[in-house]
């Protein structure tokens, strides 16, 4: 009877703080779990506060009353207490000893039932475009900023990041905790290199949503630059793209298509970590067992480089390696705003005086507001006072829409824009297709194509546009805008144009 009167082993100081560190988790989880359930938009630090961090400190309230009851129990025996070492009698036709049985249960199936909700919430959150992207703003803003303007902008990062399965999603966590540590200890690089390695292999990935059998035809594609003079001349090119494909159960292969072709293989060489330069090209035919191999003849890899090298097999994300962060640069950009209106184009000069204003450097997203407005505003100012006060609303538009390009494009504090990040598809500012097709890798038995007409054909081009007669199979022959002779047939559209005015 003396026994039972002495304070129960729950009542110490770390049970009771393990109970109201636990009792307020739940409330202020129920509180953020209904705010984020009747708004339309859930903050993502909200996010993590509801899914990740208030679970943790709701276990750990929970953990932290056992552990005072025995630190408690261990306590009174050393004083003594407590002198019996046996474990409590439960008794079932006891009241209370049933009741506090009936509290348990129901407290762990309703616990174990939150917990299997949470677990799934938590899940499904760090599966979610704005964890990838708004969680580390200041280092993901640059990939999250390009994702909403790309093709892919309604796929979300982990559906080509990590792809289905448990396995992937597993690895994919574990190599996050030394991002996590990168972001806290602020040694991440700026900007983030690429390509990145430990993504999942795109024949798991790409594929699943891209058949390589249905690749077959071509597209046409009207491509419109504008000039950097004085009325901002329009060139327009209409071009027939041969995206072609290639199938071994027709034997069909065309196009640009064909170097995914089931029945071929090719493998190369880089230099570089970016993939930029390509030395070594090696082609397996697998119908006909033929393997031939290509090679710069400019500056060769020695036998020594070969086998030191790491041989990667070409796979989608070699041509498409920006699918779904696609940075502009200011020419290309600019002329987007011009042909779809954003920027009026009888603004004299306004082309060059944008794209300057763009690739100027600025220390912060405020300075290059401030600093795009007033190169703009002054320059029209100084050099067309007239203009500057009979279209002061044009010229404030196309502020604004400069201002627009910038931010989807450049990013100071990253140290990340357009010219960090090249795009292999094409090769009119970076060397992209030429890696491999610049007339220079050759073997023993000839060189990898570098005829234009092999990838596309001109069907119309400049001001006038399709009043030329045209040959189905070959095309136009290439005008330059300006007329700079012969000299584009010497060398390569990238090694004159640079993304910003010539």
């Amino acid at each position: 009877m003396e026994e039972q009167r002495k304070p129960r082993l729950i009542h110490n100081w770390l049970s009771t703080a393990g109970a109201i560190i636990a009792g307020v988790s739940i409330l202020v989880f129920l509180f953020f779990l209904i705010l984020s359930i009747l708004s339309a938009k859930i903050n993502p630090y909200i996010g993590i506060l509801i899914y990740i961090v208030l679970p943790v400190f709701l276990i750990l309230g929970l953990l932290l009353v056992p552990v005072g009851m025995f630190i408690e129990w261990r306590k009174r025996q050393r004083t003594g207490l407590i002198t019996y070492h046996k474990w409590p009698d439960i008794n079932l036709n006891n009241p209370r000893h049933r009741n506090v049985a009936v509290i348990f249960l129901l407290g762990t199936v309703l616990f174990m039932l939150m917990s299997a909700v949470g677990m799934y919430q938590a899940y499904q959150y760090t599966e979610s475009v704005s964890f990838c992207g708004l969680v580390c703003h200041r280092v993901m803003k640059p990939e999250y900023t390009t994702h909403q303007d790309s093709p892919h902008a309604r796929v979300r990062c982990v559906d080509c990041h990590i792809g289905p399965g448990a396995g992937w999603y597993a690895k994919s966590k574990f190599s996050g905790l030394y991002q996590v540590y990168a972001v806290l200890a602020n040694v991440y690089p700026r900007p983030l290199p690429t390509p990145i390695k430990d993504l999942r292999p795109v024949q798991e990935d790409c594929q699943t949503c891209h058949w390589p059998r249905a690749f077959f035809g071509a597209k046409q594609r009207q491509f419109v630059h504008y000039q950097y003079d004085k009325p901002n001349s329009s060139w327009p090119i209409n071009m027939l793209i041969k995206i072609g494909g290639g199938s071994p159960n027709t034997s069909l292969s065309t196009g640009i298509h064909w170097h995914m072709n089931i029945a071929v293989q090719v493998e190369y060489i880089a230099r570089n970590k970016g993939r930029q330069d390509i030395p070594w090209v090696r082609l397996t035919d697998k119908a006909r067992g033929m393997v031939t191999v290509y090679q710069d003849r400019e500056k060769p890899l020695t036998q020594k480089e070969i086998a030191e090298a790491e041989i990667r097999t070409m796979d989608c994300m070699d041509c498409h390696n920006r699918p779904s962060h696609d940075y502009s640069s200011p020419d290309n950009a600019i002329d987007l705003a011009l042909l779809t209106g954003q920027i009026d184009a009888g603004l004299p000069e306004i082309k060059k005086t944008a794209v300057q204003a763009l690739t100027k450097k600025y220390d912060s997203d405020t300075a290059a507001m401030n600093g795009i407005a007033g190169n703009i505003t002054d320059f029209y100012r100084q050099n067309y006072p007239n203009i500057a006060g009979q279209k002061e609303k044009q010229i404030g538009e196309a502020v604004l829409t400069v201002q627009e390009v910038y931010k989807r494009n450049i990013f100071p504090v990253m140290k990340a824009d357009w010219s960090d990040y090249p795009n292999n598809i094409g090769h009119f500012i970076f060397r992209g297709c030429m890696r491999c097709h610049d007339g220079k890798h050759a073997s023993s038995s000839g060189i990898i194509p570098n005829d234009c007409r092999t990838c596309h054909v001109i069907i119309a081009q400049g001001p006038k546009l399709a009043r030329e007669k045209i040959i189905a199979e070959t095309g136009l022959d290439f005008r330059h805008p300006v007329d700079i002779g012969d000299a584009w047939k010497e060398g390569h559209c990238y090694e004159c144009h640079s993304g910003t005015q010539p």
